[in-house]
């Protein structure tokens, strides 16, 4: 979501810090925030002037009317200011149907002043640009502003000046003062402009003699601009209407959200509701809460929030748990219903999401019983059968009721069963599987289903208008009272193609796709690319419909995909210049950039005149950046669709990215031919719900655009029905509205003067927000109501007012389709064509194995550690675990080396040992490979490997040897003399004995460091005991055959193996077989290594080169001759 309002005190410190302008701005930064926990002592020491001032007090919780409401004292001092709020403080008032505790207060200099120096100012956005209002009489009584006001609107990009300021707007204002207005009005404008507010109101601003002082302040602030203003503006906090309490859960949320690609929203609305809603999609969700409150649940609904996006299994978790946390705090005397609805997804992977869903419930099982919750389940997309399969599955186990349905059911259909409406059908029919769609079976030449003529329709040759039949016979009797506008006047005949320029100076075309249409892709979106080239294939089209790729951040190259069953490559540009040089052809852009860098590249892509259309996917761009682009576009012909969308889709023709779902659903809801019916929508996933409602009660869809969530899309609802209605294969119009806006009135406007005259069935989403007490901001950025007429309701109303075919509710959408259609066929308008079965499309390997249709070995084993979930795993153990617990590298080492959690002392020693073992000085023959290849320029890599290769029995590689001799003579009982002996006549060393250096009477510190720690701590030292009996023996031969520090951490290794508790003896034996004990010298050692080679390079050594009197040249004599 984008506007975003903010408290009087943000607004005003903004305006405080950064306004600019001559005009002498009083009371800068004079306010103070009161709260029950305020202490006056120390509020009244941060703010001297409490005790010196007259002042006033009010509530900031963005409540409108305070003076009106009685809410504001003023003209009092300090003590005055303490006894109102005893009256005031953490009490419960109403506004409207809100009702609320008034807990923050604002606390401001008194301003003596008249009634003629009080006026209004307003600033807000609009598509076409910023209206800024003002009027000469400002205050409590301003009454109608919109009626009243001086308006001036400031179109996008241009400028406000002080001249235009005085000449428009300050007409009735005293002359004396019109020079200071009009410089901080624009200066007003310039601060709005540039830390991107939405909506500005001071009511009143006061001039005196002294200067402005500005007393009432509202505001909203674009809160997608973050990454541009986050240095003004620093950490803004938005606080919640009144009437609604700001929850921990949703600031949790709000967190997760904000660290995620998804989208994750929750708004509390009720938590002792007893109705619960976990929806996936941004438009789902708002039908959803449409069909609740239209089925009498408003009063028990508890939350509105949706997920989308395609998040993660571990983010659906912790969304899922938090809501399962919070509605099963409090008992219902009826239970609970939980909802986990949606609409087709289009590229979220349902069983994915689902999973995470399912782990949220098995975790609260006993409480979900306990408060006797019922869960209801309906959703579509890529994977839904197995996301089903799983939810059904974890019904079973747990003993939870959960009803579970497909795309089978209507998406609503489960909240009257849910509020006990209609009755659970105890096994409702299934779609098909993914799988069945590999090959086309059936064979049929003809659909199958009942409900829908098994054909689609073609441009007629025929100029004739022909009029519908005026009998109504046969329509269902709950249809029959929305439907108002007889089907007259509908267009069948062939005619050229007009150029809806929508008041654009540009003119745009009337047909942005076509069979032979070619795009390029900006962004490495190989998923979404594939899922276009498939589309195109069971379209029969000739070539891809991409014709090559942009990203800025590889160089040129080529990228490998399928067309069909064969591979083909398809070029991919480090920049849009050479693409569009090298692809004439190319005409229309899709855009997966990112919300910071789709402005910037659609202006770009823009300066290329080829370019017709341009698909924005990004959510999140600034409205201020929007409406730039979509100025640019109206001035160059552009159509944007976008931004916040999936897409769009012409089926037979070409698809936008991810529209549409996955191939099952192209070819489930018939997308790969054209039908009859065209539609436009805002929200994506509900698009692909209109596929699915338009395949199941008519012959399909012609095409079908998503123009996006935003507030000022790039094309608009009337842009495309005017290209609808002048395609002549297009018979009717389906148009899915919402709450915001007044786009869907130019619809109504359009279908009176006659300018619409093919039937068009509209429903507007977001009719419960006039049911809520409080302001509810939707999933979608654009879906709030700021005035009455932006509500679903009055939209609604105003469309059937108009002649359109509005239904009661969502619920019915699908009737009025099929009604509407019928009678389309029956008075000839549409004629049923043969249905051609299109080309098989092989399924991708990587898709068919996560439907779990194919299995093949895999080319690696691992069992130590997982980065595929939300966290790293090592050997079954969270990473924030192995951090909560304290483990260390010894713990860690203990984890991904033997698979265990060994004990704490365990730990210590195997750090001890990578300490003792970290560097023996330059002149070992390690460190010394080390030195001479960092002295010879090459990396940190190569010198290292340099110095690890001469690891070995001579060098380091003594402690798995010296483990295994010792623990071969020790268990075959064989006495330490008799060891010694046996090694001596075999004529062979013993490993971990002897040192160059140190002896018996200059003992290694680091040998007795470990000793004290391991007899310490270590249960058992059996192995040792013996290697310090067979040290006695040796040293009594020569002083220096003492056991070095190989030897002793090789046997002491071999003693925490066998008596720690965690391995067998089997498995002890087996990890040191396998060197995990030199492993220990090889990491340790590493430590010192790259500290030589670091070393070398800070003190910049050049080539190093031995010295010749180092080196014995010892030749053959004749060759010294």
């Amino acid at each position: 979501m984008s506007a975003k309002a903010i408290s009087e005190q943000t607004g005003k410190e903004f305006l405080y810090k950064f306004i600019c302008t001559s005009a002498a701005v009083q009371n800068r930064f004079r306010y103070a925030s009161v709260t029950a926990e305020t202490d006056w002592d120390r509020l009244a020491q941060d703010h001297p002037w409490l005790l010196t001032e007259r002042l006033v007090v009010k509530p900031d919780q963005l409540i409108k009317r305070r003076g009106k409401l009685g809410l504001v004292g003023i003209n009092l001092d300090l003590q005055g200011v303490q006894e109102w709020l005893k009256a005031h403080l953490m009490k419960e008032t109403s506004v409207g149907k809100a009702k609320g505790v008034l807990k923050n207060f604002l606390i401001e200099p008194f301003v003596p002043h008249t009634q003629e120096e009080e006026f209004y100012v307003c600033i807000y956005a609009t598509r076409e640009g910023d209206h800024v209002l003002f009027h000469h009489e400002g205050g409590v009584e301003v009454g109608d502003v919109d009626a009243k006001a001086q308006r001036l609107m400031v179109a996008v990009d241009d400028k406000l000046s002080e001249d235009q300021v005085t000449e428009q707007l300050l007409i009735h204002v005293p002359d004396d003062k019109k020079q200071v207005l009009a410089s901080f009005i624009v200066g007003l404008f310039n601060l709005y402009e540039d830390l991107y507010f939405t909506y500005l109101e001071i009511n009143p601003v006061v001039v005196t003699e002294d200067g402005v002082y500005v007393l009432d302040m509202a505001a909203k602030i674009d809160a997608t601009a973050d990454y541009i203003c986050k240095a003004k503006w620093g950490d803004v906090e938005f606080p919640p209407p009144f009437g609604r309490e700001a929850y921990p859960e949703e600031a949790y949320i709000a967190d997760l959200d904000a660290k995620s690609g998804a989208s994750l929203k929750l708004t509390l609305l009720n938590p002792r509701g007893r109705i619960w809603t976990m929806v996936a999609g941004g438009g789902a969700s708002v039908v959803y809460s449409d069909t609740i409150c239209d089925l009498g649940g408003v009063d028990e609904l508890a939350n509105y929030g949706e997920y989308s996006g395609a998040p993660s299994e571990q983010q659906t978790y912790d969304y899922a748990k938090t809501i399962l946390s919070l509605m099963t705090r409090e008992k219902h005397p009826q239970g609970k219903v939980l909802i986990i609805g949606g609409s087709i997804a289009n590229f979220t992977n349902v069983a994915a999401t689902f999973k995470g869903i399912v782990r949220a419930i098995k975790d609260y099982q006993g409480p979900l019983k306990e408060h006797e919750v019922t869960i209801f389940v309906r959703r579509g997309g890529p994977n839904y059968q197995e996301g089903l399969r799983v939810m059904g599955e974890v019904g079973k186990t747990t003993g939870i009721p959960i009803h579970v349905f497909g795309t089978e059911t209507h998406m609503t259909a489960i909240v009257g069963m849910a509020l006990g409406h209609r009755p659970i059908p105890h096994q409702p029919p299934m779609d098909a599987h993914t799988a069945n769609f590999l090959l086309n079976a059936s064979n049929s030449a003809m659909t199958p289903a009942t409900t829908r003529t098994a054909s689609f329709s073609e441009p007629r040759t025929s100029n004739d208008v022909t009029p519908a039949k005026k009998s109504k016979a046969g329509l269902p009797a709950d249809c029959l009272h929305s439907i108002l506008w007889p089907l007259k006047n509908v267009v069948t005949g062939d005619h050229k193609e007009a150029q809806a320029s929508s008041g654009c100076s540009g003119a745009k075309a009337t047909t942005l796709f076509r069979k032979q249409t070619k795009a390029i892709v900006w962004g490495m979106q190989t998923r979404a690319v594939q899922g276009m080239l498939d589309f195109d294939y069971v379209c029969s089209r000739d070539e891809p419909s991409v014709a090559a790729m942009v990203y800025p951040f590889t160089g040129d190259h080529k990228q490998k995909f399928y067309w069909g069953h064969k591979e083909i490559l398809l070029p991919v540009y480090k920049n849009m210049a050479d693409a569009m040089k090298k692809h004439p052809e190319v005409d229309v852009l899709i855009s997966f950039a990112s919300l910071r860098s789709a402005f910037d590249s659609t202006i770009e892509v823009m300066q290329y005149p080829q370019i017709h259309t341009i698909a924005i996917i990004a959510e999140g761009i600034p409205e201020a950046q929007t409406r730039k682009m979509i100025k640019m576009a109206d001035e160059k012909g552009v159509t944007i669709i976008g931004p916040a969308t999936v897409g769009g889709i012409k089926p037979g023709c070409f698809k936008i990215g991810n529209t549409g779902g996955m191939l099952d659903n192209i070819l489930a809801s018939k997308l790969y031919r054209p039908g009859s019916v065209a539609y436009v929508s805002r929200s994506g996933g509900m698009s692909n719900e209109l596929n699915n409602i338009i395949s199941r009660t008519t012959d399909g869809v012609y095409e079908g655009v998503a123009i996006g969530g935003d507030r000022y899309p790039g094309s608009t609802f009337m842009d495309h029905v005017l290209r609808y209605q002048d395609t002549p294969g297009i018979k009717m119009i389906v148009m899915l509205g919402e709450i915001g806006g007044t786009e869907e009135y130019k619809i109504c406007q359009g279908i009176r003067e006659g300018r619409i005259t093919k039937p068009v069935v509209c429903w507007c989403i977001g009719t419960c927000a006039t049911m809520f007490a409080s302001e509810v901001q939707f999933g979608h950025a654009g879906a709030c109501a700021n005035q009455a007429s932006e509500t679903a309701v009055a939209k609604n109303q105003a469309l059937r007012d108009a002649g359109a075919y509005v239904p009661k509710s969502f619920d019915e959408l699908g009737n009025v389709i099929r009604t509407v259609y019928d009678e389309l066929v029956t008075n000839g308008t549409i004629v049923p064509a043969q249905e051609v079965p299109p080309p098989t499309v092989p399924m991708d390997y990587s898709w068919a194995r996560e439907l779990g249709l194919i299995r093949k070995p895999a080319s690696f084993m691992t069992s130590i550690c997982d980065e595929r979930g939300q966290e790293l795993i090592y050997a079954g153990m969270p990473i924030t675990e192995v951090f909560k617990e304290e483990m260390g590298l010894g713990g860690v080492l203990g984890l991904l080396w033997f698979q265990r959690r060994l004990p704490r002392y365990a730990c210590q020693f195997i750090e001890m040992c990578l300490m003792v073992t970290a560097d023996h000085g330059p002149a070992v023959s390690g460190a010394h490979n080390t030195i001479v290849c960092a002295r010879a320029g090459k990396d940190l890599i190569s010198s290292l490997t340099s110095g690890l290769l001469t690891i070995g029995d001579r060098f380091g590689g003594a402690l798995d040897a010296a483990a295994k001799q010792f623990s071969k003579a020790f268990d075959s009982g064989m006495l330490p003399m008799e060891f010694v002996n046996k090694m001596k006549k075999d004529g062979k060393l013993i490993m971990g004995i002897g040192h160059r250096v140190k002896s018996i009477n200059n003992p290694d510190m680091r040998v007795q460091i470990l000793k004290d720690f391991v007899k310490q701590h270590f249960p058992s030292t059996q192995l040792l005991d013996y290697a310090l009996d067979v040290e006695k023996i040796t040293t009594s031969k020569k002083p220096n055959l003492i056991l070095n520090v190989d030897g002793f951490i090789g046997v002491a290794f071999v003693d925490l193996l066998r008596t720690c508790g965690g391995f067998t003896r089997d498995e002890a034996d087996e990890f040191v077989e396998i060197g995990a004990l030199n492993g220990i010298f090889v990491l340790g050692r590493s430590m010192g290594f790259i500290g030589h080679y670091l070393d070398q390079k800070r003190l910049k050594q050049g080539l190093y080169r031995h010295p010749w009197d180092d080196i014995s040249y010892v030749l053959p004599e004749h060759m010294s001759m």
